[in-house]
């Protein structure tokens, strides 16, 4: 089969393509062959030497949809979908012909999605969802804010809460009005307004935000705890060239708020494909009901075996 690999870290001359012999299904995994794969920025990262897991060499890629060629008989000729924290850092990824999955990483893929759509879910999906679902505690009527709402992980957060049935802040430096986050959040506004805290309050009765996801990082840090409620949460997910913030430790206790960080590499394929089975019936429900979210799905490449 033919993978593209990186045998050194560096910029995207790293990458060759090469290849390697077919891979073989035993008791425990499953030979999948890719039709979609997904290019996510820490694919980028990765490759150019950001992920100290890291082993070489190293097939790239987290995310797939794929058909099950070789395995258990209940799985063969099942479209399936997968990521994980795993795939691409410590075991070869999906930038691939075919990937070896363990049989308990199956999840059957979507029937309202195409197997180019279900390839784009995988990592920034799993990041909103446990962002939201696991560590904020989300619950329908609070208020989320989110910064970077036009975003992959954002724009993802902003569907999964309308399905929770939370109000949405988008809040973004830019954002379309034709773009589908724009049609989903309640309310958008621009990072940039120096009165933007003031504002978050004076669309929630001057309590703020239950729960913050920023996907912006040092930036937005200080001003996405000013606009927390009382007891409000903050899931940071972000690598920022600046690693350091600084907040008045004092308004933080007194406000009694919850910090969090999120990293989906903790996540292996077994992992999260417990999390992608929840994420299937939301994904579902909200791609029936606004069939625009669709155009979420991002940065999609076709697998080498269908564009060869």
């Amino acid at each position: 089969m033919q993978v593209i690999e990186f045998r050194s870290f560096g910029g995207p001359d790293a990458l060759h393509i090469a290849n390697r012999p077919d891979p073989k299904a035993d008791s425990s995994k499953a030979v999948v062959r890719i039709e979609a794969a997904s290019v996510n920025p820490s694919d980028v990262k990765n490759v150019a030497g950001r992920m100290s897991q890291t082993t070489l060499p190293r097939v790239p890629g987290r995310d797939y949809s794929g058909v099950v060629v070789d395995g258990p008989k209940n799985w063969v000729g099942k479209d399936v979908w997968g990521t994980g924290g795993d795939v691409g850092i410590t075991r070869d990824g999906t930038h691939a012909e075919y990937i070896v999955a363990p049989v308990e990483s199956l999840v059957v893929r979507p029937e309202s999605l195409s197997h180019e759509q279900a390839s784009g879910v995988g990592v920034t999906f799993l990041a909103a969802w446990c962002g939201l679902v696991e560590y904020g505690l989300l619950q329908k009527g609070e208020t989320l804010a989110v910064f970077g709402s036009a975003g992959g992980i954002g724009s993802a957060a902003v569907q999964i809460a309308k399905r929770i049935g939370a109000r949405v802040i988008g809040i973004d430096r830019s954002v379309p009005a034709d773009a589908p986050v724009a049609r989903l959040a309640d309310v958008l506004l621009d990072t940039k307004d120096p009165d933007l805290s003031k504002v978050v309050r004076s669309f929630n009765e001057g309590r703020g935000a239950d729960v913050v996801l920023n996907t912006v990082g040092g930036p937005c840090f200080e001003i996405a705890l000013s606009i927390l409620a009382h007891r409000g949460r903050q899931i940071e997910i972000t690598g920022p060239a600046d690693r350091r913030v600084s907040f008045d430790i004092v308004d933080f206790y007194h406000n009694e708020s919850q910090l969090f960080g999120l990293d989906t590499l903790r996540r292996d394929l077994v992992a999260s494909a417990r999390i992608l089975e929840q994420i299937k019936i939301c994904l579902t429900m909200v791609f029936s009901r606004h069939p625009s979210s669709r155009r979420f799905c991002r940065f999609i490449v076709p697998s080498m075996r269908t564009s060869s």
